[in-house]
């Protein structure tokens, strides 16, 4: 018995060597100190801007309900108006009937174009919702030092950080070595069918191929993500979740509800629906959420960096953590969310057909085609037909874009040279949500959605959400990142 404790106690202390020598061994991923970018940025008047375009309800609305086409045409207008220079040295044209494109014409055109992206559209206010704002979502309010309404953050205030960067530069008389395109779509909310995928097409014929560096919203710099650090952390989506939805519809036999069979048709469909969220999809920490430990793990306090530099035995013990915040769990699973049900049109009549929308966000490493096949396996019942919602709007998981390379290097590098104070931690990042940039997975390897927008939590909950809103100061150092990063990529090299 001694001998097996003995044993045990060596293994113990063994174990714990590696763990410690494994946790003291972890480098650091995080580039160097950057000397601060100097950026003088007019954020009272840049606010005043943004906050007029908030005012232009440019809705997307799901069909059959139309578009306010007025309301892009009208924001357009102000656009031109608001930035002159823009509008005289970049040649623009109007993509897909309301979508943007500029080109800033480099100094090498032989050298592979750059992308920046933003979307005008912005989602609907749910009816009902209009007095729990603290600003009307329409009215572009400034007040507390913050911009008021709903794009706000997503994604207005990408557009005009965009358009005041570019105007800022030529002011400055500057002109990129490589071409800029602006690329801004109308429908970004709807998936981007008639914007961003007819914006890349219309490159790539023209012989954009190849680009040398894509940016889109979809990252950001958070505070209060993870415990084991005070520092915010600057988010670089390089890799998207595929996008499925499924129609689950059952039909049969109606009748008066005074003689209903043992299921009726929304008790089938209900009991699919139960099964599907009562079986989620497993859990996986692999590809781009287990390659952020290694930027993360580094920066954290002692007890989690110990956990990050040892995966191989806390692995588990991470992804029980992670399963436990939606927003953490969805980096870890391919999600499964019922997002619409329709059936029955009087209480006392039972309904012939009862329908429901299944939304799954897909994680890497799995296809449409799969989870289908999981959905009728899971639901197991031949009453239940399963099929694709839109088939236009299915996308499988983007490729993974380069953080090895000069592209990464240079947003990491400017994100220190214009957020010396919040000095974030950077990290690769997998987005869990859906952007315009997915149709540029495989026409660069350097596709990156990242908006440079410090906020915390709180200010995350209001995308989508009630009292959307952007911290004039926060708008401001969006700008100045953007400015400096299109400097900075003359630094790219060529190929």
């Amino acid at each position: 018995m001694r001998r097996i404790l003995a044993g045990a106690a060596v293994l113990v202390l063994v174990v714990g060597v590696i763990l410690v020598v494994r946790t003291l061994g972890l480098a650091s991923l995080q580039p160097g100190p950057e000397v601060p970018a100097t950026i003088e940025v007019d954020a009272e008047a840049a606010a005043a801007r943004l906050a007029r375009a908030l005012t232009f309800p440019t809705i997307s609305y799901l069909a059959p309900q139309p578009i306010d086409r007025q309301a892009f045409v009208d924001l357009h207008d102000y656009i031109e108006l608001s930035y002159p220079l823009v509008h005289e040295v970049l040649g623009r044209e109007v993509v897909g009937d309301l979508s943007l494109l500029y080109c800033w014409q480099g100094v090498d055109s032989n050298l592979p174009a750059a992308v920046f992206m933003a979307h005008m559209d912005v989602v609907p206010v749910i009816p009902g919702t209009e007095a729990d704002w603290e600003q009307p979502p329409f009215d572009g309010v400034i007040k507390d030092g913050y911009v008021w309404g709903r794009g706000a953050m997503d994604d207005k205030s990408g557009v005009f950080a965009l358009l005041e960067a570019v105007e800022a530069l030529l002011a400055d008389g500057y002109r990129p070595h490589r071409t800029v395109y602006l690329a801004f779509g109308h429908d970004e909310e709807l998936g981007g069918y008639n914007g961003a995928r007819r914006i890349a097409d219309l490159l790539e014929s023209r012989g954009e191929r190849d680009l040398a560096f894509v940016l889109d919203e979809g990252g950001g710099v958070i505070g209060g993500l993870l415990p084991g650090t005070e520092r915010p952390i600057a988010v670089i989506g390089v890799a998207e979740k595929g996008y499925v939805s499924f129609r689950l519809s059952v039909e049969g036999e109606g009748g008066h509800s005074s003689a209903p069979p043992e299921s009726t048709n929304i008790g089938i469909l209900a009991r699919a629906i139960t099964r599907l969220e009562q079986d989620p999809f497993p859990t996986r920490l692999h590809g781009t959420a287990l390659r952020a430990f290694d930027y993360l793990g580094p920066e954290m306090s002692f007890a989690p960096r110990l956990v990050f530099a040892n995966l191989w035995l806390f692995k588990p013990l991470v992804v029980r953590m992670m399963s436990g915040r939606p927003e953490m769990a969805a980096m870890v699973r391919t999600t499964t969310a019922v997002t619409m049900f329709n059936a029955g049109i009087k209480d006392n009549v039972l309904p012939i057909r009862a329908s429901a929308v299944v939304n799954h966000r897909i994680a890497q490493g799995e296809t449409i085609e799969e989870v289908l096949a999981r959905d009728r396996m899971v639901i197991d019942d031949d009453r239940v037909r399963v099929e694709l919602a839109d088939p236009d709007g299915a996308k499988d998981p983007s490729a993974v874009s380069d953080i090895e390379g000069a592209a990464f290097a240079i947003l990491a590098k400017t994100i220190r040279q214009t957020m010396p104070q919040e000095n974030p931690i950077i990290s690769p990042f997998l987005v869990i949500g859906g952007t315009d940039a997915k149709y540029y997975s495989g026409r660069s390897e350097n596709v990156f959605r990242f908006l440079a927008v410090p906020m915390d939590m709180e200010d995350f909950k209001r995308v989508h959400g009630t009292s959307e809103r952007i911290d004039i100061e926060t708008f401001a150092t969006g700008i100045r990142f953007l400015q400096q990063l299109i400097r900075n990529l003359d630094e790219l090299p060529p190929e």
